[in-house]
C-alpha cells in the first residue's frame, strides 16, 4: 500500500491534532491542581459552556446563505418553542420532545 503525499499530510494533521489535544486536556488534569490559574481566567472559563453551546446552536438554527444572510428554516420555530418549554418546565426530556415534535410537524405541513 503506497501513500500519496497529499494523504500523508492529512493522516500526519490528524495524529498532531489529536496529539495537542490529549496532551492539553490530559495537562490541566494531571497538574490542575498543583498550577493555580489566575481569578480572570476562572471567571472567563466560567462562559466557556455557554459559548460552546451557543457556537454550535446559532448556525444550525440560523444558516447563512452567501450574499443573503440569515435563512428563515423550521428548526428557528422548533428552537423557539423548545425554549419556551423548558421556560415553563424546566425538563429537558420535553424539550426533546417538544422542540422534534414542532419540528416534524412543520416539516409535514411543508411537504
Amino acid at each position: 500500500m503506497t501513500l500519496w503525499p497529499s494523504e500523508i499530510y492529512v493522516y500526519s494533521a490528524i495524529l498532531l491534532l489529536a496529539l495537542c489535544s490529549v496532551l492539553t486536556r490530559a495537562g490541566f488534569m494531571l497538574f490542575g491542581d498543583y498550577i493555580p490559574l489566575p481569578d480572570g481566567v476562572r471567571r472567563a472559563l466560567r462562559y466557556a459552556p455557554a459559548a460552546a453551546l451557543t457556537a454550535i446552536l446559532v448556525p444550525d438554527l440560523l444558516p447563512w446563505k452567501a450574499g443573503l444572510g440569515p435563512v428563515f428554516d423550521y428548526k428557528l420555530v422548533a428552537g423557539v418553542v423548545a425554549v419556551l418549554v423548558f421556560l415553563r418546565t424546566r425538563s429537558a426530556v420535553l424539550v426533546i420532545v417538544a422542540g422534534m415534535l414542532v419540528l416534524w410537524g412543520l416539516r409535514w405541513l411543508a411537504g
